[in-house]
């Protein structure tokens, strides 16, 4: 089974295509459908995103398509960035000043509980469905660790003492909210 993943993101590609190792499934990338344009992503719920994009490329590339939409919702700041983990920082997109904004925010605080949580949207037969992943965990007050994306070198997942960017891919597909998404999105389509 081909489907599309809905992301220019290819750090996100790469850990999806390491969980569909052992499946008959594989992703076909934006490019590999013609799609080089900006998807829109105005929505201001994760899930509103993940169905914007992967309708997106519905209706413009007529293919059966997921997309996903991330956020890590920190609790001393009532749940930012949120939505606009991505962009908070603002525009161009920078992981390293996202985390340098999310820090300065958070300053010395004690509360530091984290969560990051994924949802999937896919379309396929022209039905609809959603899967939800969530890593709890905290914010360090410094980056540590080369691996991973996005905030992970600052993201310490409950019960490890190793930040998502220093775990091996594998370890953190396990563990993470994506990991978690993407796993019940698999176990759907191998029932298909």
């Amino acid at each position: 089974m081909k489907i599309c993943f809905a992301t220019n993101n290819q750090k996100k590609i790469a850990e999806v295509q390491a969980a569909l190792v052992d499946t008959n499934i594989s992703i076909l990338s934006l490019e590999e459908i013609g799609c080089k344009e900006e998807i829109p992503e105005t929505g201001d719920t994760l899930e509103h995103n993940a169905f914007q994009k992967a309708e997106y490329v519905k209706e413009h590339y007529g293919v059966d398509c997921f997309a996903d939409d991330t956020g890590l919702e920190v609790e001393a700041l009532e749940g930012e960035p949120g939505v606009y983990s991505g962009r908070y920082a603002g525009e161009p997109r920078s992981d390293q000043r996202n985390m340098d904004l999310l820090l300065k925010k958070l300053g010395d605080s004690s509360d530091r509980k984290a969560k990051f949580k994924t949802v999937i949207a896919l379309l396929i037969d022209g039905e609809k469905y959603k899967f939800e992943g969530v890593a709890e965990g905290e914010i360090l007050k410094e980056r540590t660790g080369e691996g991973g994306f996005g905030y992970d070198p600052i993201f310490l997942p409950s019960g490890f003492d190793r930040t998502f960017a220093q775990l091996s891919m594998e370890e953190k597909n396990e563990i993470s909210h994506r990991g978690k998404a993407v796993r019940q999105l698999i176990n759907f389509l191998a029932t298909r």
